[in-house]
C-alpha cells in the first residue's frame, strides 16, 4: 500500500494549500506577520459612472483587493485577485484599482522609494458585460505596468484553480515574474528585458476617472 494511500483524511483536510485560500487570505499569507493593511477589498460596492451610458447594469462589487504592507522586510504592494467572485472577471472599477495602484506604486519608486509590486491573479478575463470598458481596462493596467516595470520588478502569481486566461493573461505576461502554483509550485517565468519599451496608454476616456480612487486607496498614510 502507497504512503499516499495511508495518508490520514484529517491532516489532509487540515493542511494549508495556497491554492484553496481566498484572495485576502493569500495576500495576507505573502506579507509580514502585524504588516498587512487592506486599503480596498472586492466588496466596497464602488461603481463607475460609465456602464449606464453604455447600457450596461453596473457592477456593485469588483473582487479585487489592494493591499499593503511588507514582504521579505520589504515595502509592498499586492492586488489580489478574488476568482470566486463572477470568475475574477476584470471590469471598470477592478481594472481602475489595480491602474492606481501600479501608477501610485511608481510615482514612489521615481521619488527613490521602490514599492514592489505582487499580483495574485485568478480569472477569465475580462468581464463580458462590461464590454469594451473592461477592456479598455485592462489595457490601462498593462500601460501601469510597463511604466512600473522600469523601476522595479513586478511579480506575478497564478494563484488558484480559474488559471489566468483572456486579457489578463497578457498583462500576466508583462510581469518581471510569474509564477504558477496552479501547473508546478517550481514553474517560473522570467519576462525578458524590455528595452526602451514606453507607456502607451490606449484609453479613450479621461484617464483621470482613474484617479478618483487615489483618495480612497489611504496611499499616502503607510509609513
Amino acid at each position: 500500500m502507497s504512503q499516499a494511500t495511508l495518508l490520514d483524511p484529517r491532516k489532509f483536510l487540515a493542511r494549508e494549500s495556497f491554492i484553496e485560500l481566498n484572495a485576502g487570505e493569500r495576500a495576507q499569507a505573502l506579507m509580514d506577520e502585524g504588516t498587512y493593511r487592506e486599503l480596498l477589498g472586492p466588496f466596497d460596492r464602488l461603481r463607475s459612472p460609465w456602464p449606464p451610458m453604455q447600457g450596461v447594469a453596473p457592477q456593485a462589487d469588483d473582487g479585487l483587493i489592494v493591499a499593503r504592507g511588507r514582504t521579505g522586510g520589504k515595502d509592498s504592494v499586492i492586488l489580489a485577485i478574488e476568482g470566486q467572485f463572477q470568475g475574477g472577471s476584470a471590469g471598470e472599477v477592478s481594472g481602475a484599482k489595480m491602474t492606481v495602484a501600479l501608477d501610485l506604486a511608481r510615482e514612489d519608486a521615481e521619488k527613490g522609494k521602490p514599492i514592489q509590486a505582487v499580483l495574485l491573479l485568478e480569472t477569465g478575463g475580462v468581464r463580458l458585460q462590461e464590454a469594451n470598458l473592461g477592456l479598455e481596462a485592462i489595457a490601462e493596467i498593462n500601460s501601469s505596468l510597463v511604466a512600473l516595470r522600469r523601476h522595479v520588478p513586478v511579480l506575478g502569481v497564478i494563484a488558484g484553480m480559474v488559471g489566468c486566461f483572456g486579457g489578463m493573461s497578457i498583462t500576466a505576461s508583462l510581469c518581471s515574474y510569474l509564477k504558477s502554483e496552479q501547473l508546478s509550485p517550481s514553474l517560473t517565468y522570467r519576462a525578458k528585458p524590455t528595452a526602451g519599451a514606453r507607456s502607451c496608454s490606449a484609453s479613450f476616456l479621461p484617464r483621470r476617472r482613474l484617479r478618483m480612487l487615489t483618495s480612497l486607496l489611504g496611499w499616502q498614510d503607510i509609513p
